[in-house]
């Protein structure tokens, strides 16, 4: 039973989320003169003998041997030039795949100036899409029939995360400034990780750090620093440091009197007349105060009571 010519190639895409395509392989041969159909946002390829023939844009072709050279060297042509002929047909979606994820699985190694090497952990996005589908079918998708964005991002997560950690090591990016700036970090790396895409024939059109995980020594580093951008009144923070640190040691020594002389300290530096200063010099400080007296409430250096009395003291003076 002879089957007819195939005499019309296309693809209907029916998931969003699929990146590769291969037309369907029956018995019947490609009629010389049949339409192969691009539509917007997908390229098609050809393989002769396993071999990448050509790569169409959207439009609608007619493969013929006068506009496919390919044609003319196929072998076993029993009808001459007009005959029909076989070939793999794959179609590759070259449209913007959206809000992949990536992250990193075990922490990453940075070297810093400040901290030395510095283990933190990253997560984020980036959108790709196929920009080479020659490269992308001969270095990553071979002859599967069909491939999914969701394969693709699981390999490449893996790929992504020792990457993101080769990029800050080149750029000499340090913890505090990924920390302080994630939007300039996310230009800085997404150039540097796109070489590394075309190898693959994809271009990375977003690529976003979205979180960074600072380890805890840093990250109570990163706390104090920016406590103390926000402090009006330095001589009555270092008062306050100083004091919290006398009851510190004494609460590990299990020094009752070493704490009520802790406290005592910071009570004074608390109540300590402040110089003649405008008035809204006068505000921050009481704000100040404030937040010195809920700093001893939490650590425990005064109980509920005393710390309700001296907080409506203050606030009688707002």
């Amino acid at each position: 039973m002879n089957l007819p010519f195939i005499e019309i190639i296309e693809w209907f895409e029916k998931d969003p989320n699929l990146l590769m395509w291969q037309f369907p392989q029956p018995e019947a041969d490609i009629k010389n003169g049949a339409k192969l159909v691009v539509r917007e946002s997908e390229k098609a390829v050809l393989l002769n003998e396993g071999k990448l023939a050509d790569v169409f844009d959207a439009g609608t072709h007619t493969l013929t041997t006068e506009n496919i050279p390919f044609l003319t060297k196929l072998k076993g042509w029993k009808y001459g030039f007009q005959g029909p002929f076989k070939a793999d047909v794959y179609y590759f979606s070259v449209k913007q795949f959206v809000n992949l994820k990536w992250g990193t699985p075990a922490p990453v190694i940075l070297p810093d100036k400040k901290f030395g090497q510095v283990r933190l952990r990253a997560f984020g996005s980036y959108s790709l899409r196929i920009s080479d589908p020659s490269k992308f079918f001969r270095e990553y998708a071979g002859t599967f029939p069909y491939l999914f964005v969701h394969e693709l991002q699981n390999k490449l997560r893996d790929y992504i995360a020792p990457k993101f950690g080769e990029v800050l090591a080149q750029a000499q990016i340090q913890v505090l400034d990924i920390a302080g700036n994630l939007s300039a970090l996310n230009e800085k790396i997404r150039p540097l990780i796109q070489p590394y895409f075309d190898a693959f024939g994809i271009d990375v059109t977003e690529f976003t750090v979205s979180s960074v995980t600072l380890p805890d020594d840093v990250a109570k580093h990163f706390d104090t620093v920016t406590n103390m951008n926000m402090v009006g009144d330095m001589d009555a923070y270092l008062k306050f440091n100083q004091a919290a640190a006398i009851g510190q040691q004494g609460t590990a020594l299990n020094d009752a009197a070493q704490q009520g002389a802790a406290m005592a300290y910071m009570m004074s530096a608390m109540n300590a007349p402040k110089p003649e200063s405008k008035p809204a010099e006068k505000q921050d400080d009481l704000e100040a105060r404030l937040k010195q007296l809920k700093a001893l409430h939490d650590n425990g250096l005064i109980d509920a009571e005393e710390y309700k009395a001296k907080k409506a003291e203050i606030l009688a003076k707002l």
